[in-house]
């Protein structure tokens, strides 16, 4: 494609970690809007099946300045969505530079690469671990940012980069602070696949059809109401519609960034959710009571009236059963695909 053909083609999206569990629906919820997307993924915890066929897909890595270049130069880039990093938190305790690696040093490559490219919209896949352990619930974007962990400081260190780089680069952002992600796709074309998975949700309904053989319920004293730990739940496919709309707030208002929880500002405790499961499936769950891990609050619950304010965003899946009920649904069609 010649230069002045590649300037009257829109613009895609290039997914970052788009193999993964958050990344391939935010790639299904471009193309459902009619958005060109192309992907890279090392498939390190991603999953090639996970990503539609009539995609561009790119393997490789982030902190890749060559390749990243051509992908932006070939795919007509206009924006990046960067779901690519590490994710789990007690691995970031015991790997602390693994995470600083994966999450900050590779995002600086990708968002070194992105602006001498030129792509004037990046959207980061932040997180409530930035909260730490906070004072209060629910959390507001004020809320002071405390991380307890690598995981939390090396997302928070990037939220820093962004800001520091919107100020003196051609670029605005959008970063997202998400809150618990569950769930699945509802028409079943990908959800959380990834083998030995801490989320709550997915353990859970692993349990229920006999994939593990009972859920650990780490501290029943906290204050809240059942003694458990309480934790804002939001749908998968929710949280990629919100990255939409949040890529059309940042290309309306180009001088403009953004910062915004994702959550629904209610929360479930640890044995409501298992109840959910079991009334899903009427077959209880194993419970082991165990006690409380170090760092955990007892309560983390979002105030999402920014994002609320901010962007047309309509939450279309805010309901516990049928997070469970969608998340339900892809482990069992994992357990067709793998017999």
């Amino acid at each position: 494609m010649t230069l002045k053909e590649r300037a009257n083609e829109p613009a895609a999206v290039l997914v970052t970690g788009g193999a993964g569990y958050i990344g391939s629906h935010a790639v299904l919820a471009l193309k459902d809007t009619g958005r060109k997307v192309a992907v890279i993924d090392n498939l390190v915890t991603g999953f090639r099946f996970a990503v539609p066929d009539d995609v561009p897909f790119f393997e490789g890595d982030i902190a890749d300045a060559e390749l990243v270049t051509q992908i932006i130069a070939e795919q007509n880039i206009g924006a990046i969505m960067h779901f690519a990093g590490s994710v789990v938190v007690p691995e970031s305790v015991e790997n602390p530079l693994k995470y600083y690696d994966n999450n900050t040093g590779r995002t600086r490559a990708l968002l070194a690469a992105a602006i001498a490219a030129g792509v004037p919209h990046f959207i980061f896949s932040s997180t409530a671990a930035t909260y730490g352990v906070p004072d209060v619930s629910p959390v507001t974007e004020d809320t002071p940012q405390q991380p307890i962990n690598p995981y939390g400081w090396s997302k928070l260190f990037t939220e820093r980069m962004l800001a520091d780089a919107a100020a003196v680069y051609p670029v605005n952002y959008c970063a997202l602070r998400y809150f618990n992600v569950a769930g699945a796709d509802p028409q079943g074309r990908t959800g959380q696949s990834t083998a030995g998975a801490t989320h709550l949700i997915k353990v859970a309904v692993e349990s229920a059809l006999g994939k593990r053989d009972s859920v650990a319920v780490f501290g029943t004293d906290y204050d809240t109401p059942d003694g458990t730990g309480v934790r804002d739940y939001i749908h998968v496919s929710d949280l990629a519609a919100a990255h939409v709309h949040a890529l059309d707030a940042l290309e309306t208002q180009p001088d403009r960034s953004l910062t915004m929880n994702c959550g629904y500002g209610r929360g479930f405790s640890v044995l409501e959710v298992l109840d959910a499961v079991d009334r899903i499936t009427n077959a209880p769950i194993k419970r082991e009571m165990q006690p409380r891990r170090a760092g955990d609050p007892g309560a983390l619950v979002s105030d999402p009236s920014l994002i609320r304010r901010t962007l047309p965003w309509q939450p279309r899946y805010d309901n516990l059963d049928t997070i469970v009920g969608h998340a339900l649904q892809w482990e069992r069609q994992l357990g067709e695909r793998a017999d």
